[in-house]
C-alpha cells in the first residue's frame, strides 16, 4: 500500500510539473469566444524603433471584428505550438537574441507579447525580464541588466491581435493578445545579447508567448526555454522546428559627432610653405643689414 501511495504521489507531481509547459492545439478544444477588448495600442514603427524581432500576423484582418490574426499553421504544416510557457507561477522562462548594431544603443523599453486563454486582454500583471551578454545560462555568459523576480512592466493593453488556428480563424476570441511594454532604460555597446523573460496574470492560464508566425514557414528563430531551470531550444510540438518570438526594442541610436577633418597637407604645399618661409627669412635679414 505505501509503494502505491509513493507512486501516485510521483505520479502526480510529474503531471504537474508538466502541466502548463506549452499549449498545444487540440483538435477538440470548446470555445469559449469572449468579448473582444478593442484598445487604441498600435505597434510602434519609425525612428523610435531600434529593433524588431518579428511579426505575429500573418492574417491582416481576417478575425472577428475584423481583428489581424496570428494563425497557427496546423493543417497546412503541422504546427502544434499555440503558445509558449514562461509563467511566473510554474517558474518557465523564455528567451531570444538581438543585436545592437553600429553606435551605442540607449533602450528605453521592450514590448512583449502574451495572452491567457479565455480571458479579455490584457490580463498581464507583471513581466521581470534579464539581458544577458550571451547565450543564458552558458558558461561564459553573464547578466548585464535586469533579475529575474522584480517586476519592470510599465503597461499593458490587448494588441488588437488574435492568436488562432486554421480551425478557428475569423470565428475564435478565446487569445487576445497583450502587448506589455518593460521598462529598462540602459545603454549598451555594439554586440549581440539575449533577452530572458517571464510574465504573470491574473487569468486561468499561462500566461502564454505566442511564437513569430509567418505564412507556409515553420522555423521562425532561434529562442529557447527554460523548465527547471534548464535552458533548451524552444521547438514546435508538431514539427519540432524551433521558433522565435516577437518583441520590439524601443530607445535611441547614439551616432557620435565625426571627427573634425585635418586640412590635408601634401609634397608641393610643404615645399611652398618651405620657399616662402625662406623667402620671408631672407627679407628680414637683408632688412637687419
Amino acid at each position: 500500500m505505501k509503494i502505491i501511495i509513493i507512486c501516485l504521489s510521483i505520479l502526480v507531481s510529474f503531471s504537474v510539473s508538466a502541466i502548463g509547459v506549452n499549449e498545444e492545439f487540440d483538435l477538440n478544444e470548446i470555445n469559449s469566444n469572449p468579448v473582444v477588448i478593442v484598445s487604441d495600442f498600435q505597434t510602434p514603427t519609425g525612428s523610435g524603433v531600434l529593433y524588431d524581432n518579428g511579426s505575429l500576423v500573418n492574417g491582416t484582418g481576417t478575425g472577428a471584428g475584423g481583428l489581424d490574426e496570428s494563425i497557427l499553421q496546423t493543417a497546412s504544416l503541422g504546427m502544434d505550438t499555440i503558445g509558449a510557457g514562461h509563467q511566473l507561477s510554474a517558474g518557465n522562462r523564455i528567451a531570444d537574441d538581438f543585436t545592437v548594431t553600429g553606435s551605442d544603443w540607449t533602450i528605453d523599453n521592450i514590448i512583449f507579447y502574451a495572452y491567457q486563454t479565455g480571458e479579455t486582454a490584457s490580463t498581464i500583471t507583471a513581466v521581470n525580464l534579464q539581458i544577458w551578454d550571451g547565450v543564458p545560462g552558458a558558461m561564459g555568459s553573464s547578466v548585464v541588466f535586469g533579475d529575474d523576480t522584480t517586476n519592470r512592466m510599465s503597461s499593458t493593453a490587448n494588441s488588437n491581435i488574435l492568436r488562432v488556428t486554421e480551425a478557428t480563424t475569423g470565428t475564435n476570441t478565446d487569445r487576445q493578445i497583450a502587448a506589455s511594454t518593460v521598462d529598462v532604460n540602459i545603454t549598451l555597446p555594439a554586440g549581440t545579447y539575449w533577452l530572458d523573460w517571464q510574465s504573470d496574470g491574473s487569468g486561468g492560464s499561462g500566461p502564454w508567448a505566442p511564437p513569430i508566425t509567418i505564412s507556409g514557414q515553420t522555423v521562425t528563430g532561434n529562442a529557447l526555454q527554460s523548465i527547471g531551470g534548464v535552458w533548451s531550444d524552444l521547438l514546435d510540438g508538431g514539427t519540432n522546428t524551433q521558433q522565435g518570438f516577437p518583441f520590439i526594442i524601443q530607445g535611441t541610436n547614439i551616432v557620435l559627432a565625426p571627427p573634425v577633418p585635418v586640412p590635408f597637407l601634401n609634397s608641393w604645399t610643404l615645399i611652398l610653405l618651405a620657399l616662402v618661409l625662406i623667402a620671408l627669412s631672407f627679407r628680414m635679414f637683408k632688412a637687419k643689414n
